[in-house]
């Protein structure tokens, strides 16, 4: 337990928001996705008309550097070439194998972005409770569990999201099945990696909004994460149109599922762009 001046925000059991007083004066602010991201507490000194910021260490910062390049570019080039087997299945310019295969391989790159969004979160330096305003460096790590924090839960639904994705685009590929077949080893799968996604982006946003609805015009983090949850919510669009109806043997609505599929795919290319930019 904290200090008692100590001022906790966030919803339910998680804290996203920690406000306390060091001892030397003044007041210090640690929020989640800023220290985990940018590896900052914003500190405010006895006095000052504005808050400045503390980083961590060279070692840490260099961490989190490499790691958000990684996870953007996978998912600026996941989405990319989701967008594509969206576009080849729609136009018709190749064979359901040709549309799989590209699917497919986007899929491998949403699994990387997802395990290293959650390695981000493992590995971020972690803050002093009611100490002087630092971040301290952890030893590197491969996993955790730590269900009681929003970021890790977030991004490690996300991940689940992308390995559920991963069975989905492996069972495109089997031939000569029937109709509950398709519905059971394609859409199921594919509804459920999509509701996992649109849980992920909940949670991101009450990590960024401190479980209180919010719009942040100016946050990059915000508009990250609102244009992965739209682009979630069209994934979700694509699957439920996808479903394959019994009596006829075809899908709801072939073009919904397609153009649905290439814009929510778009959607992530550009979140990842965007995250290339909420660097330490």
């Amino acid at each position: 337990m904290g200090p008692p001046e100590q001022r906790a925000e966030g919803a339910g059991p998680f804290t996203t928001r920690l406000t306390w007083h060091p001892p030397g004066g003044g007041t210090a602010v640690w929020e989640s996705r800023l220290a985990r991201r940018r590896g900052l507490i914003a500190v405010r000194e006895p006095g000052a008309p504005a808050s400045r910021h503390t980083s961590a260490d060279e070692v840490a910062l260099s961490r989190l550097r490499r790691l958000n390049v990684i996870a953007a570019t996978a998912f600026v080039i996941g989405g990319a070439l989701f967008a594509a087997g969206a576009g080849v299945a729609q136009l018709g310019s190749g064979d359901a194998t040709t549309s799989a295969s590209i699917y497919f391989a986007g899929g491998l790159f949403f699994n990387t972005g997802g395990y290293v969004s959650l390695l981000q979160v493992v590995n971020a330096p972690r803050h002093v409770p009611g100490g002087e305003g630092r971040l301290i460096t952890q030893p590197w790590r491969w996993w955790s569990y730590e269900p009681t924090r929003v970021d890790w839960l977030s991004t490690f639904v996300l991940f689940a999201g992308t390995l559920v994705f991963a069975v989905d685009l492996l069972d495109s590929f089997l031939q000569g099945l029937s109709v509950k077949q398709v519905n059971r080893l394609i859409w199921a799968p594919d509804v459920i990696g999509c509701a996992l996604f649109l849980v992920s982006g909940h949670l991101a946003f009450v990590e960024i909004c401190h479980g209180r609805f919010c719009f942040r015009r100016r946050s990059l983090g915000w508009w990250i994460v609102a244009v992965n949850q739209f682009g979630s919510a069209l994934f979700m669009v694509s699957a439920l149109a996808a479903f394959t109806r019994p009596a006829t043997g075809s899908p709801l609505n072939a073009d919904i599922a397609d153009w649905a599929t290439f814009v929510g795919a778009l959607c992530f290319s550009a979140g990842g762009i965007l995250q290339l930019g909420e660097h330490p």
